[in-house]
């Protein structure tokens, strides 16, 4: 077929595209996912405008979002449009002949007839022709592109500031724009894209003029910028470390704070600081806490993790007087550990038992009472639990009950009104400090967790059953009220209280019933809200559970097809499903599993047209292939039940593989779909029998196994 417009422009030039989005200092914790986003954003708007590329790379300080693109092509790769022209009854006469309709054609394009091609298609042949389209200068794409790149970065709170109403996290300053040696002249909220930069705000604030990209790399030690944040991480990681050495302490190097503060400054310096001994005597997370949380600093401690009274601070002007920063620093910590210190003596004025009745006075949700109804809706709840759960003992049912009613009492401190993030911990200390037992102390500490993805599980079964009671009332509060995620919105953190009641239920391996569990939560709310639908809630609130477990087992290395399997079943037990989608991912290509999925299947084919309400009558049982299978039937299903009761998974796949050899035989000599209506339904319900036996396993039709 004849292409039109052939080109012959050099697709192999290449060149470098760096923009660098001046900004004011954007917030750290926008940091992370607005990187990962500008990439991401720009290697598809890449190849959308079909520029191919090398590599793209997202760098960021608080004052700046870079990305670099390697090996990026000159121009658009051409594209090519089927141009359709007339069909072949108009395009030829009865001769064979050309019409004036094809010349027509033909000429339009710039060809002759010769040229063009018949293509068949659904409503006859037509002619047709390839057009190519020349695709644009990069540069020019750019204008057009990068503009949209930059105002499509999602942040989870804008701003505007100038007339054109754009919203980004921050003002735009100035926008850095070169495509090899060119400059690009974008136009974004009012400023024009450019050659120049600037450098750290207080060490070189320029403005510098930039060359090519490789000049701007160069450049930036001389602008006192170290803009690769994992490079940024790294140093300050070693310049903590050897701050805390020069003391003979050991750094508490927090990830999430050590990635805040690399978001926090474009050319670090660590100071060794230090706080007065006396406030040692403050309980070790409110000293970390203070620490890290307001203040944004590194704690020290000694190889016993004994807390060491210095911490590290980093600065980001390397600039300044090194005594004046470390005494402001100083300064300020010790303000912050002065008012610690005060609510600490203040909360332990009064004891945890006498603030339960506080509680009263806090509202947990309009329409679900005061965090008092809700504390003795979780005693009533790990009550129920405690009697339910084989393996709880008397004394793990005295210390959950204890520490049930204590679990919320510290919410009413001045402690945990400062610091938020340190309920439950509060909660430990005030109650050994009350002279509560460890155990019941360490209970209500255990009842917050997990607090976030991989934090640590309630050890203890008291914990266990009080996190379990808690999450429970919270996920069934929530739904019972209309509260509902949306999208990327949680405020009630119902995915994580999900999630955590999902993984403590593994962890202990708590053969937990989910609907009883539910049944038994809406029970609690039934005299506050007595219209309440029990049953439609509990539906939306199972099924919203079983899209986190779905998740979680597909993030724990089970295959999406071993996890459609094994929910499929009509199990509610969340530890039982977890173990027999654990045992049939490891047997996932073995040949018991494919012979299993093999009868499976064809028994389930057929087993799908049977009535559910007709039972199997064995007089109706004619030939001898129908009669051998119903007595195997009659032999392995008590021993499949019996195994998937005690959790040996193992034989009972054995034994569903191995009834293949009764199987097959039925279907070689038996007319299933008989003439005779009763005839055909009896023997529609065996296998409709043997199926409901296979799947107290797992449903193996939705199973993808390798192994024949």
């Amino acid at each position: 077929m004849k292409r039109i417009n052939e080109q012959s422009a050099d697709q192999e030039v290449k060149g470098e595209l760096l923009l660098e989005i001046g900004t004011e200092e954007i917030p750290a914790r926008f940091m992370p996912q607005i990187l990962k986003q500008l990439m991401e954003k720009g290697k598809a708007l890449l190849s959308e405008e079909r520029l191919s590329y090398g590599e793209v790379r997202a760098l960021g300080t608080p004052r700046r979002l870079v990305m670099h693109v390697t090996d990026l092509m000159k121009k658009q790769a051409d594209q090519e449009e089927k141009k359709k022209g007339p069909s072949r009854e108009r395009a030829f006469n009865q001769e064979g002949n050309p019409t004036a309709a094809a010349h027509g054609f033909a000429a339009k394009l710039g060809l002759r007839v010769e040229d063009l091609e018949l293509e068949r298609t659904e409503k006859g042949e037509y002619l047709v022709a390839l057009q190519r389209i020349s695709g644009m200068e990069t540069k020019d794409v750019l204008l057009e592109m990068l503009p949209r790149l930059i105002k499509s970065l999602p942040f989870p709170k804008n701003m505007y500031w100038e007339n054109s109403r754009f919203r980004f996290a921050r003002p735009l300053r100035w926008l850095l724009c070169l495509y090899g040696d060119e400059p690009v002249r974008i136009q974004c909220a009012g400023v024009t894209g450019g050659c120049e930069t600037r450098g750290h705000r207080f060490m070189a604030p320029g403005p510098f003029k930039v060359k090519n990209p490789a000049h701007y790399f160069s450049l930036l030690p001389e602008m006192k910028v170290i803009l690769d944040q994992k490079a940024r991480s790294t140093l300050i990681k070693k310049e903590v470390e050897a701050a805390a050495a020069s003391c003979g302490a050991c750094a508490v190097l927090d990830q999430n704070l050590l990635d805040e503060v690399t978001h926090l400054v474009e050319q670090p310096r660590a100071l060794l600081c230090s706080y007065p001994e006396n406030y040692l005597t403050l309980p070790r997370d409110v000293l970390i806490t203070t620490m890290q949380s307001h203040q944004r600093y590194f704690p020290l401690e000694d190889m016993d993790r004994n807390i060491r009274p210095y911490f590290v601070a980093v600065s980001n002007n390397p600039a300044a007087p090194e005594e004046n920063v470390r005494a402001g620093n100083e300064k300020v910590l010790k303000a912050r550990l002065a008012d610690a210190r005060f609510f600490y003596d203040e909360d332990r004025r009064i004891s945890l038992e006498s603030r339960i009745e506080k509680l009263k006075d806090i509202l947990f949700q309009e329409k679900l009472g005061t965090v008092y109804d809700k504390m003795e809706r979780i005693v009533a709840f790990t009550d129920y639990l405690a009697e339910n759960l084989p393996g709880i003992g008397a004394e793990d049912k005295t210390v959950a009950l204890k520490a049930a009613r204590l679990a919320k009492a510290d919410l009413t401190t001045h402690m945990v009104g400062e610091f938020p993030e340190l309920q439950g911990i509060m909660g430990r200390e005030y109650a050994l400090a009350d002279g509560e037992d460890e155990k019941t102390a360490n209970a209500v500490y255990e009842h917050y967790l997990p607090r976030f993805t991989g934090d640590a599980l309630p050890l203890s079964k008291a914990g266990a059953l009080i996190a379990l009671a808690d999450k429970g009332d919270h996920l069934v509060g929530c739904f019972v009220a209309g509260i509902r995620p949306t999208g990327s919105q949680d405020p009630y953190a119902l995915r994580r209280q999900s999630l955590g009641l999902i993984q403590i239920i593994m962890e202990h391996a708590f053969p937990l019933h989910f609907d009883e569990l539910i049944e038994k939560a809406l029970n609690l709310y039934a005299k506050r809200l007595p219209a309440l639908d029990g049953d439609k809630t509990s539906s939306e609130i199972k099924e919203f559970v079983w899209q986190r477990l779905r998740h979680y087992m597909q993030e724990n290395g089970i295959n999406y097809d071993v996890v459609d399997g094994t929910l499929a079943v009509p199990v509610d037990d969340i530890s039982a499903l977890w173990r027999r989608a654990r045992f049939l991912q490891q047997k996932r290509n073995d040949k018991e599993l494919a012979l299993a999925a093999a009868a499976y299947t064809r028994v389930s084919n057929l087993a799908s047209n049977a009535d559910p309400d007709f039972s199997l009558n064995e007089e109706l049982l004619q030939e001898k292939g129908e009669k051998n299978l119903y007595k195997r039937f009659q032999e392995t299903e008590p021993k499949v039940k019996a195994f998937i009761a005690g959790g040996d998974y193992a034989n009972t796949l054995s034994l569903l593989a191995n009834f293949k050899e009764a199987i097959d035989p039925f279907f070689e000599t038996v007319l299933v779909m008989a003439g005779d209506e009763e005839i055909r339904n009896n023997r529609l319900a065996l296998l409709f029998y043997i199926r409901q036996m296979y799947l107290q396993l797992a449903d193996f039709s939705k199973i993808v196994f390798a192994a024949s």
